[in-house]
C-alpha cells in the first residue's frame, strides 16, 4: 500500500479543532516542522500535543503556542519557552507535567494496547497525591489541579513497595519525523532524532510521518527499521531543501 500524501497540507487537512496530537522529538532535535507549519497553516486551533516539550518561541510546537492554537499541552519538560511560561501561568494554557519515563511508557503503552500500567515514579508526591496545577485563572489561582491517582503495594526485589497507576494515551493523530521511510510507512531515525518519535508514532490513531529521504519498498533492511509502517498511515516526502531546515537549540563554541 502507498501511503505517499502529495503534501504536508493535504496529509494534516482532516486534523479538526480539539484533536489530540502526538508530537516527537525533543528540544529541537528530530522534530516534524514541516508538518507542524501545516496544521499552522490551516488553522487548526484547540489543540491538545502530547510532547516532550514544547519547541522553543519561535520554532517547532512553540509556532503553534504564539498563535494560540494550543489549550493544552502533556509534556514533561516546559523550559526554554517564555511564551509557554506565560500562557500556562496567565490561565490561557493547561498543562499535565509528567515525569519523562511515565510520559515515555504511557505513549508506549498507547500504542500497544496496555490501558494502564504501574510504576514507582512519583509516589509519595503530587504526582500521586494529587494536586499539581494545571491550569491557572487570571488572578493566578490554581483552577484545574491534578487528581489523585490509585496506588497499589506490590512485592518487588526490595521487598514491599508501592506504585502508582498510570494510564496509557492514545492521541488522535501522531505527527513524526524519520531520516529515511519508504512507501509503506517503514521509518527509520537517525542517532539521537529517534527519541520520542517511535512512541509519538504508536500512539497516534492516525500517524502521519515527515521523512528526509523517500525509498522505494524493499530498499530498507528490516532489522534496521525503527518504526514498523503498520504504526503509520501516511508519509510526506521532505524536499532538500525541507530536510535541511533544522535548528540547534543551543550553540556551542570552542576556542
Amino acid at each position: 500500500m502507498d501511503k505517499v500524501v502529495e503534501s504536508a497540507g493535504a496529509a494534516v487537512a482532516d486534523i479538526p479543532d480539539g484533536a489530540t496530537m502526538s508530537v516527537g522529538g525533543f528540544g529541537l532535535c528530530g522534530i516534524p516542522t514541516v508538518l507542524i507549519e501545516a496544521v499552522l497553516a490551516a488553522g487548526t486551533t484547540d489543540l491538545e500535543a502530547v510532547s516532550n516539550n514544547c519547541g522553543v518561541d519561535d520554532w517547532g510546537l512553540g509556532r503553534l503556542l504564539m498563535a494560540k492554537r494550543l489549550r493544552r499541552m502533556v509534556s514533561s519538560y516546559v523550559g526554554e519557552n517564555k511564551e509557554f511560561a506565560r500562557q500556562y501561568l496567565s490561565g490561557e494554557l493547561e498543562v499535565e507535567l509528567t515525569p519523562q519515563g511515565t510520559l515515555a511508557e504511557r505513549m508506549r503503552a498507547g500504542g500497544s494496547g496496555i490501558p494502564a500500567f504501574f510504576t514507582a515514579t512519583g509516589v509519595g508526591t503530587q504526582v500521586a497525591e494529587g494536586g499539581l496545577p494545571w491550569k491557572y485563572d487570571a488572578e493566578g489561582n490554581v483552577s484545574v489541579a491534578s487528581p489523585p491517582k490509585q496506588t497499589q503495594v506490590f512485592a518487588s526485589p526490595e521487598g514491599e513497595r508501592e506504585f502508582v497507576l498510570e494510564h496509557a494515551i492514545v492521541a488522535d493523530f501522531g505527527l513524526v519525523r524519520a531520516w529515511k521511510g519508504d512507501r509503506h510507512g517503514n521509518l527509520i531515525y537517525r542517532d539521537s532524532a529517534r527519541n520520542f518519535n517511535p512512541l509519538a508514532a504508536m500512539c497516534g490513531r492516525v500517524t502521519i510521518a515527515e521523512v528526509e529521504e523517500l525509498v522505494e519498498p524493499g530498499e530498507l533492511n528490516p532489522n534496521d527499521v525503527h518504526t514498523p509502517g503498520v504504526y503509520v498511515q501516511r508519509v510526506v516526502a521532505l524536499t532538500p531543501e525541507q530536510a535541511a531546515d533544522k535548528r540547534i537549540e543551543k550553540r556551542t563554541v570552542s576556542s
